[in-house]
Parts: C-alpha cells; structure tokens; sequence
C-alpha cells in the first residue's frame, strides 16, 4: 500500500468535497489546512488503522 493517499473530504464550512493528501505510515495525526474551494481553515484529524487505510475527521478550524 502507498504510505501516501489522497482521501476525498467534504468541507466543514462550504459542504464541497476536496481531496487532500494523508501520510499512512503516522498512526494519527492532526493539522491544519485551508479549503480548496472557500479557503477557511479547516482541521484535519486523520487515524490510520492497522490494515492503512485511513480516516479523517474535517472540522472547523475555532478563531
């Protein structure tokens, strides 16, 4: 399995799906990363289970 892939996500503020690359050889990760449709900030909260694959939880990001 390639230890990089694109997931697709659906934005938390506009709703539109984005792609964004995720790093499957860190077990869980967390970051920060503008939308590539409305460009707020979003935070990315990624889990990789034990077979790779991961999951990402899209939320906004609080000021």
């Amino acid at each position: 399995m390639d230890p990089l892939q694109t997931v697709a996500v659906g934005c938390a503020i506009c709703g539109e799906t984005i792609e964004i690359l995720v790093d499957c050889t860190i077990a869980e990760q967390a970051y920060v990363e503008d939308c590539q449709v409305c460009c707020n900030p979003l935070v990315m909260r990624v889990t990789v289970d034990e077979d790779g694959f991961p999951r990402v939880d899209v939320v906004a990001e609080q000021e």
